[in-house]
């Protein structure tokens, strides 16, 4: 085929066909290349045995490596999750500055003086920009020193905590957390989770598991301490911490301990009170001053030490505030009236004490002096007159004729809270305590304090027990003696001869209305006291003495309200109840329990400046002894045995309870002007035609009470006895006038001698 004239080129098949192909040139031999050109291998430096090892750990770490930060990656993601759920729930601050589930009980004197505080107290919501800068700075150094650096986490912190936990022989996260002050916040939150009665018990376990450590709470508190910080100002955080932290007592926030232990605001503090209370974070129980002070001083140095080494105080500060610890204020050092608050918080509703969720105001009847006096008072008599070691208890309760109580004090234990309160729980044997009672029913029907009874060998018969032979505490008989005298030398035969004349059933009728415990024994023996009582019934009714015959409620509160309110929820206006005896017949019975004091087994109790009435008691074997008695302005009651209700060795109603009451009252009265008792003279019921005992005959025909008396048979049982009309006045040794007869003749006395 003629192409176009031009020169045709060589085809395929003559380019590969036209001649042989020539033969290469020798070249070097070329390197085998990949895509990639490979860098030569370095010369081997470890040897045969060394180099594969290395190898091999080059291999494990490219494997670790290769999945760590992958590890990692993906736990940044869910820790910036977990920040942003945990961001998007947390409230407003000012939600969070009140963390108590119950509400708090503040307790006043009389003198509207608080004395005690149940439950968690808030003082009031304060900021880290109000309150002292000491303070602040105190929990800085104490807490977190790099507080104002870290971003709510830190890593050194952690590093640290381990290293001290290890060193100790502990667990790596058992101890020491190294929690960042931050971190402490969102415990005190509990990481957002609500107090739930299904999954708690208590308030207490639901705080506990909050603040339980371990690995699992630490991995929870990161993203919630991260997402505090993200949604506040560390001021903020600090805020809220100095709001919610406990610090013992009863104490929930800074301002509340600043209060309770010092008297102060927050506001106020000195380095000194800031580095004690700072001091408190760690254990705050443990380092309350009111619990040990000295403890409570020495903390508070080792954090003034550490302010002074982070720059928040100089050296002459640090000297001088070492040279000035934090002392209690007077009312934190008293701590007075603990068995008190506690009576009283039962006399209200739970709900409005101890499971309020308001904050409650209590008015009382305490009296913070003569609470001080009582407790001074035991605590000299067991320190000077018992024997060093003696497990003894007592108890003391003082008084006004009202019932309203101005001191109480539960045991020897006296700075205490929730303790046994022997004053109000003990129920014992009340012994000759009881007698005055005998003697009330006895003068109400019309005896007087000279009216005789004999004192003699007695035995009476006891269906389905036998025949009750009382004895005295002596051993002795007087023969035929007054009412005054047989009260003075508490003689037992006596006065079950008054109680079986003027009946049991009178005789525990006034003692109950008096306030005594209602379940009283059946027999003739309830004339001696074997029935049971405490010692705040046995002083409320002496009371009832004191005031003229009429019975008293013994009571603490005087009012409630809710803080805040202007108007109470209740309150109690007096303790005064029904008249039990006549006035008459009280002042008479003061003047024989004066006798008792002046002439009998009280003597012990004697004031040297005022008239003292009052009647001692030992149970049988001593496993109880009394003293209860009163001035014309308190009465006081005194109880000392031992819990396990064994024999007190050389203790009688007489010795040391009467020691008590008269250490007590002689502090109590102290600058009180001197004020007669309430008591009848003898020339009120002596009229002059009286008879008087001569020798073993008597001037006039009438007969004593006691064997020989026709109305009287002691040999057979009381119910089997001839009585008298209900309430008949029993027979005086004379025939004396009623009290209508005894003013008709003074009157005609009067005319005819005129």
């Amino acid at each position: 085929m003629a192409g176009s004239g031009g020169r045709r080129g060589p085809l395929v098949a003559d380019k590969r066909y036209s001649k042989a192909p020539a033969k290469p040139k020798a070249k070097p031999a070329a390197k085998r290349t990949t895509s990639k050109a490979r860098k030569p291998r370095p010369p081997r430096r470890f040897g045969p045995i060394l180099g594969p090892i290395i190898a091999l750990l080059g291999f494990v770490w490219r494997i670790v490596w290769g999945v760590g930060w992958r590890f990692a990656a993906i736990i940044g993601l869910i820790v910036g999750i977990a920040t942003f759920y945990f961001y998007s729930t947390l409230p407003e601050v000012t939600a969070l500055l009140d963390g108590r589930f119950r509400g708090s009980v503040t307790l006043l004197d009389r003198e509207n003086k608080v004395f005690a505080w149940r439950g968690e107290t808030f003082g009031g919501q304060i900021t880290a920009k109000n309150v002292s800068p000491h303070l602040k700075n105190a929990v800085i150094a104490a807490e977190d020193k790099r507080f104002y650096r870290h971003f709510g986490v830190s890593p050194r912190g952690i590093a640290s905590a381990v290293r001290i936990n290890l060193a100790a022989g502990r667990g790596p996260f058992s101890g020491n957390g190294g929690s960042t002050l931050t971190q402490q916040v969102a415990k005190l939150l509990c990481l957002g989770v609500e107090y739930d009665p299904q999954r708690w018990k208590t308030e207490a376990d639901y705080e506990n598991d909050c603040r339980s450590g371990g690995v699992k709470r630490k991995i929870k508190e990161v993203p919630y301490a991260l997402a505090m910080e993200f949604k506040y100002s560390k001021d903020d955080i600090l805020t809220i911490y100095l709001n919610r932290a406990y610090l013992g007592a009863g104490a929930r926030g800074f301002e509340a301990a600043a209060q309770r232990y010092f008297g102060i605001s927050a506001a106020n503090v000195n380095p000194a009170q800031a580095a004690m209370l700072a001091g408190l974070l760690p254990a705050p129980s443990y380092y309350a001053p009111t619990n040990n002070l000295q403890r409570s001083q020495d903390r508070a140095d080792t954090v003034i030490k550490l302010m002074n080494e982070q720059g928040f105080l100089t050296d002459a500060e640090r000297e001088t505030a070492w040279a000035n610890p934090a002392v209690l204020s007077e009312a934190a050092q008293k701590r007075a009236g603990g068995y008190f608050a506690d009576w009283v918080m039962g006399a209200a509703p739970d709900f409005l004490t101890t499971e309020t969720t308001e904050d409650v105001i209590i008015h009382t009847t305490l009296d913070q002096r003569i609470q001080a006096a009582a407790e001074e008072a035991m605590q000299t008599v067991f320190e000077t007159k018992v024997k060093a070691g003696s497990e003894a208890e007592a108890a003391i309760v003082v008084m006004s004729a009202d019932g309203a109580v101005r001191a109480m004090v539960g045991g020897r234990a006296t700075k205490v809270t929730g303790a046994f309160n022997h004053a109000t729980m003990a129920r014992r044997q009340t012994g000759s305590t009881f007698k005055p009672f005998v003697y009330a029913a006895a003068l109400d029907m019309g005896f007087t304090p000279d009216s005789i009874v004999e004192d003699a060998p007695l035995t009476i018969k006891v269906p389905g027990s036998g025949n009750w032979s009382p004895k005295n505490y002596t051993r002795e008989y007087r023969g035929p003696i007054t009412l005054t005298e047989a009260l003075t030398h508490s003689v037992n035969t006596a006065t079950v001869r008054i109680s079986e004349s003027v009946g049991r059933a009178a005789v525990k009728k006034v003692a109950e209305d008096f306030g005594f415990a209602s379940d009283l024994a059946d027999g003739p023996a309830v004339a001696l006291g074997v029935s049971e009582s405490t010692l705040i019934e046995m002083t409320g009714a002496y009371a009832g003495i004191l005031n003229g015959g009429s019975s008293v409620r013994p009571y603490g509160l005087t009012e409630l309200r809710l803080k805040g309110d202007s108007e109470p929820l209740f309150g109690t206006p007096g303790g005064l109840g029904e008249r039990v005896i006549s006035e008459k017949a009280a002042r008479e019975l003061v003047y024989m329990m004066h006798s008792v004091v002046e002439n009998g087994s009280g003597r012990r109790a004697k004031l040297p400046d005022r008239q003292v009435a009052g009647k001692t008691g030992t149970t049988q074997e001593a496993r109880d002894a009394w003293f209860i008695g009163f001035t014309a302005d308190y009465v006081t009651g005194i109880w000392m045995g031992y819990d396990d209700n064994r024999p007190l060795s050389g203790v009688t109603g007489g010795g040391l309870p009467a020691d008590i009451w008269r250490e007590t009252m002689l502090r109590v009265e102290k600058g009180l002007p001197a004020t007669p008792l309430p008591m009848a003279e003898p020339s009120e019921w002596r009229p002059k035609s009286a008879p008087q005992w001569q020798g073993e005959t008597w001037s006039s025909e009438a007969q004593p009470l006691g064997p020989g008396n026709t109305k009287t048979d002691w040999s057979q049982p009381a119910d089997q006895q001839p009585r008298r009309v209900e309430r008949e006045p029993a027979p005086p040794p004379a025939q004396e006038p009623d009290l209508a007869e005894r003013i008709l003749l003074e009157v005609l006395g009067t005319i005819i001698g005129n």
